[in-house]
């Protein structure tokens, strides 16, 4: 017979902080539970209390010191001095430079990167919108439309995997929320919700989810 009672807020919080300090998340909660440990000192705590838990299993393995002639060995293997070209190659070399130094000049005038617009989020009730933008590493959020929530409550950003839980990337303020973050496949959604001022308590959505969007849609 299995208990199939839930696990109070507490606990979960608990569950989710050994999770992290095993290092068995997926990326995306790691991330999550990451930017949590800067704001939520009850879940920093708890980090705390179960990197202190799992320290002492380091006692019995005892540090190992490589030889000291060990490096120089693997670096002359794996890069063994260049034979000292004849003279028929020079034209051969000076033609490669030049076309290095033509991939060089383009690699430094090429145009930047530029991010792209991977989910929007808004309603035309409210006149609440924000756009969520990545550049290959970070996941950008602004609000381009209406204002932020009332005095005592942020805005809290959801990314939802399909059949998935929420994760928390963070309180979404005047300022643009940045979070380094693998580009969202298409069909996970993002989601906004009210939460009391801080964000969520409990590492789930509590207040009314008031936007959501699904990326690449």
């Amino acid at each position: 017979m299995t208990d199939d009672t839930p696990l109070t807020p507490t606990e979960e919080l608990d569950a989710l902080a050994g999770e992290y300090v095993l290092g068995v998340l997926a990326l995306p909660e790691r991330l999550a539970a990451e930017a949590r440990i800067k704001r939520d000192p009850a879940f920093a705590a708890a980090v705390a209390r179960w990197e202190a838990r799992f320290d002492g299993l380091n006692d019995g393995f005892a540090p190992v010191t490589p030889p000291a002639h060990l490096l120089g060995q693997i670096e002359a293997r794996l890069f063994p001095p260049a034979p000292r070209p004849q003279r028929r190659w020079l034209g051969w070399a000076f033609g490669g430079l030049a076309a290095a130094a033509l991939g060089l000049a383009v690699v430094l005038f090429a145009p930047p990167a530029t991010d792209t617009i991977v989910a929007e989020l808004g309603s035309t009730e409210t006149g609440l919108a924000y756009e969520a933008r990545h550049d290959g590493q970070m996941l950008r959020i602004t609000r381009i439309a209406g204002t932020g929530p009332a005095a005592g409550q942020d805005h809290e950003l959801w990314i939802i995997a399909p059949n998935a839980a929420p994760v928390s990337l963070g309180l979404l303020g005047d300022q643009a929320l940045q979070v380094e973050y693998p580009a969202p496949p298409a069909g996970w959604v993002l989601a906004v919700s009210v939460e009391p001022a801080g964000g969520s308590p409990t590492g789930a959505p509590t207040g009314p989810v008031i936007l959501t969007a699904e990326i690449g849609a």
